[in-house]
């Protein structure tokens, strides 16, 4: 596996056009362990995702590698946590220096986050093509 490259093994569960249904099980490093019975740590965890493929070289049930570049894993993380966390803070701290009782503050900080999920929302077709998702044959 190359350093910057995300993969996970899956499962095709169906093809429609040049969209593929992957399906595959991503589990936490405590997963593995021997204790993972009477952990409630131990997390494993079914995804779907959709791959566009145009080269219709796979078929339905066939063992494939997802791969996604590492750089785009940690783009997802910061717009999925750390800027919504960095914008609650700012927001928290404008807020508690505007507003005198705390609970006001807190609750429209909290409340700066539903227009920052509306807009990701909205946005998804950006993300959608910028997040690509890529398969390769299990050999």
């Amino acid at each position: 596996m190359a350093k910057d490259v995300i993969e996970h093994k899956g499962r095709i569960d169906s093809i429609e056009g040049n969209r593929i249904k992957v399906h595959f099980v991503t589990m936490s490093a405590c997963s593995n362990c021997h204790a993972k019975s009477v952990c409630s740590a131990a997390g494993m965890e079914n995804k779907e995702i959709e791959v566009i493929d145009t080269s219709a070289r796979f078929q339905e049930g066939e063992e494939v590698k997802v791969l996604l570049k590492q750089s785009l894993g940690f783009k997802a993380l910061f717009f999925g946590y750390v800027f919504p966390f960095l914008l609650l803070l700012l927001a928290l701290f404008s807020f508690s220096a505007i507003f005198k009782h705390e609970v006001v503050a807190g609750l429209l900080s909290l409340g700066i986050l539903v227009p920052y999920y509306f807009i990701i929302y909205y946005r998804r077709n950006y993300f959608e093509r910028s997040f690509t998702f890529h398969l390769q044959k299990i050999s």
